[in-house]
């Protein structure tokens, strides 16, 4: 399994807060890139594939703080989000796992992952990620948002706390899969790693979050480009975003950024659970010492 089921929640909690973090950062210049070719290009204008060229020519015509245009929002969102998900994630396992044997099939892995990206994207994602596209896309467009905090202020003054959570139902749609196939994907090749007794180390922990974010963004694209676009500076609905990709790209559009975000999503699923794994270990015996100091509770 992901974890030692004797690893306390508040552990899983912080550790999967820290990774998110790392992860977060230094991934978010192929975010960035990836989230900028998904919303509407100017017409006749070509989008370049190649994640690398597109972080590039921002860089050389907006400057280097244009590509962590809305790093913070995803950072803070990321710390709350990963952290929701392992928690989660470990308790619904716990309860979905076969009583006699003590492990999940590869079904109650997606399962515990779905539930787990659902509950993360109503605490976490949808209003975080619709502050860091709606700075990314006012960063080429109008340029009228200072900041994050200025971004969330002037949100909610113009459309309330509806404002938000525009796109709730792409990104929870696109969290439950995620997290569904991520981290159901890394628990299933871990059993099996376990099961044949080949040693869990950095390099097979980065291999196996790599893995699984390659399955992830092959299975979830379509709900990404939806998010992406309801979430612009000025928002729409689901439908209506649904409706502008099929008429700007046709089918085709909903894979639109596949190719950055594989880029992203095999880098940082590697940080994330390469990190998790070393948080757990850094915190585990902070934890206990706490816990188990006379007169001392641990919270």
């Amino acid at each position: 399994m992901l974890k030692d089921n004797n690893t306390p929640a508040v552990v899983s909690l912080a550790a999967g807060g820290v990774a998110g973090g790392i992860e977060g950062f230094l991934s978010y210049p192929l975010e960035f890139a990836k989230t900028r070719v998904q919303l509407r290009a100017e017409k006749g204008v070509p989008t370049p594939r190649n994640p690398f060229r597109v972080v590039t020519q921002v860089y050389q015509n907006e400057g280097i703080r244009a590509l962590y245009k809305g790093c913070g929002a995803l950072v803070v969102g990321s710390i709350a989000k990963d952290g929701v998900r392992f928690l989660f994630f470990d308790q619904i396992k716990e309860s979905f796992a076969d009583p006699e044997t003590g492990t999940l099939s590869p079904l109650r892995n997606l399962l515990a992952g779905m539930t787990a990206g659902v509950i993360a994207s109503i605490t976490a994602v949808t209003p975080t990620e619709r502050i860091k596209t709606a700075l990314i896309d006012d960063a080429r467009t109008e340029k009228r948002f200072r900041g994050g905090f200025h971004a969330t202020a002037t949100i909610w003054k113009e459309h309330g706390i509806l404002g938000l959570y525009r796109g709730f139902a792409g990104t929870t749609l696109k969290q439950a899969s995620a997290t569904a196939f991520r981290m159901g994907t890394y628990n299933i090749l871990k059993d099996y790693e376990k099961k044949r007794n080949i040693e869990q180390n950095t390099a097979v922990n980065f291999a196996n979050g790599s893995v699984a974010g390659v399955v992830t963004t092959l299975a979830t694209q379509p709900f990404d480009v939806i998010k992406t676009r309801s979430q612009s500076a000025r928002g729409t609905t689901t439908a209506e975003a649904v409706k502008s990709i099929l008429l700007d790209y046709g089918i085709r559009g909903f894979w639109k950024g596949t190719t950055m975000r594989l880029g992203r999503t095999v880098f940082s699923g590697g940080i994330l659970f390469t990190s998790y794994e070393a948080a757990v270990k850094i915190i585990m015996p902070l934890y206990s010492g706490v816990k188990h100091t006379p007169g001392v509770e641990a919270s």
